[in-house]
């Protein structure tokens, strides 16, 4: 049954909503930015890769999120589940930092730092070293199947695939120690979990920096969305000079620059070197990752044209529009105060803290009982939390009674690394030293190697009240 004259119109306005994807083969660029942009490469990926295989100490890897047995190696530092206090300042860190970067900078780290933009620029470098520059790229990818294409693609694809592979080992290797992890690998003797989680990494990588590649930027990335809420007029962010440049026009190279004509010459070199496949010509868009890869084309032809630099370069609307560059505002200030002073505390909390934790907990099934001495007992549960990275034997002792004592005197007591251990004490005094109902009192336990190690809580000594009667 053929269909209507309306039904084939609205079929064809429900096509024209969805744009069908076009393949983006980013010109590969050289200059300042592009030198940025490898730096960050190495160093990011430098600390990704190579940070789980150091040690810190004997046997102790240095950054370990041990999950099953609750605790974190960072460096020196063992946290638990007790300091995820930290967690959150670290997560409230990372968010004013973003606010203050794209405060001044614009998407500065959507261009050099992000993750998607990181593994992306490994992506390229490996695709242009089977398959060639741009030109290259774009002539393979028209060409019928054949001996070279397969050769081509399928190497670059195996490289892909070895290459996000050992990204999700690394990966899994931060949450288990990575060198039982590698004995492991030989004989295929991993754990369902450890090697679920490689794998879904690995073809995270392979598909987001391989396959989507701008798509996760545009489309995936919440950052893209709400990035112009950080925005104003004093935002450094990469534009074209459009008084400058326009109207646009092509000539030739060492010819005086015609009159009615800009300095720009129309050769779409910054199109071609975009990542996100954008015009930049055609003012700010959110798919703008601030890589400055049109910078650097831009200022290679400028050069070559013998033209002044900076047609699209890092400014401000307000730049632009006579006013001047204002980067350092109220704005700013006050990002960079709160996140100095947070960072600041939670630097001094970290350095002060001591890895011990007591809880106290009175004997539920009685309040007071009678020695055969005729004292008066109360008995105590410390629940003692060794924080350390090492086992230690704690004595428990009390203060703020005179006269009471802990029987038995100073007893102690084992607590392994991580580990929670309940320290049942008996708090005795004579009849004479008992002055009230409630008396308080202060119950410590120590490391007896270590009189740092030390925490305590308060607590209640009851007696019964007709002794006072």
């Amino acid at each position: 049954m053929s269909m209507s004259d309306d039904e084939l119109r609205a079929n064809q306005d429900h096509d024209s909503l969805y744009a069908k994807r076009e393949n983006i083969y980013p010109r590969e660029v050289h200059g300042i930015f592009a030198r940025w942009r490898i730096i960050m490469v190495m160093l990011t990926l430098g600390i990704y890769y190579i940070l789980p295989w150091i040690n810190w100490g004997v046997g102790r890897q240095a950054i370990l999120f041990d999950i099953p047995n609750r605790k974190f190696n960072i460096f020196a530092l063992t946290l638990w589940p007790q300091d995820l206090i930290y967690l959150s300042a670290i997560l409230i860190i990372s968010a004013l930092a973003l606010f203050l970067f794209t405060a001044v900078g614009g998407r500065l780290w959507c261009g050099y730092a992000c993750p998607q933009t990181v593994w992306t620029e490994v992506f390229l470098w490996m695709e242009r070293k089977f398959e060639g520059s741009r030109p290259k790229q774009i002539k393979l990818a028209k060409m019928p199947w054949n001996r070279e294409k397969i050769i081509k693609k399928g190497g670059k694809h195996v490289a892909w695939v070895v290459f996000s592979l050992w990204t999700g080992f690394t990966f899994v290797g931060y949450f288990t120690p990575i060198r039982d992890l590698w004995a492991q690998i030989p004989g295929w003797n991993m754990g369902p979990w450890e090697t679920f989680w490689i794998f879904f990494y690995a073809f995270a990588t392979y598909g987001n920096a391989g396959w989507l590649r701008e798509q996760v930027c545009i489309y995936m990335c919440p950052y893209a969305r709400f990035q112009s809420v950080m925005f104003d007029d004093n935002t450094l962010t990469i534009s074209y000079d459009e008084n400058r440049g326009d109207p646009r026009g092509t000539r030739k190279r060492g010819k005086d620059k015609p009159a009615d004509k800009g300095d720009c010459i129309d050769c779409g070199l910054c199109v071609q070197a975009c990542p996100t496949g954008i015009d930049i010509r055609n003012g700010m868009q959110y798919q703008c990752i601030a890589c400055a890869a049109c910078i650097d084309a831009c200022e290679e032809v400028m050069d070559k044209m013998d033209y002044d630099p900076g047609l699209i370069r890092y400014t401000t609307l307000n730049e632009m529009s006579g006013k001047g560059l204002h980067i350092f505002r109220p704005r700013v200030f006050v990002y960079t105060g709160i996140l100095l002073a947070i960072t600041l505390l939670m630097l001094a909390s970290l350095l002060t803290r001591i890895p011990v934790g007591v809880d106290v907990t009175r004997d539920r099934n009685i309040l007071y009982r009678e020695a055969p001495n005729g004292d008066l007992e109360n008995v105590f549960v410390l629940k003692i939390m060794n924080q350390d990275n090492k086992a230690h034997n704690f004595v428990v002792s009390m203060e703020g009674f005179e006269g009471a004592v802990v029987d038995p005197e100073q007893p102690e007591f084992h607590a392994e690394s991580g580990e929670v251990i309940e320290a049942p004490v008996r708090v005795r005094a004579a009849e004479k030293l008992i002055t009230e109902r409630s008396t308080k009192i202060h119950l410590r336990a120590t490391a007896t190697d270590d009189p740092k190690l030390t925490d305590g809580e308060d607590a209640r000594f009851i007696a019964p009240g007709d002794w006072f009667n």
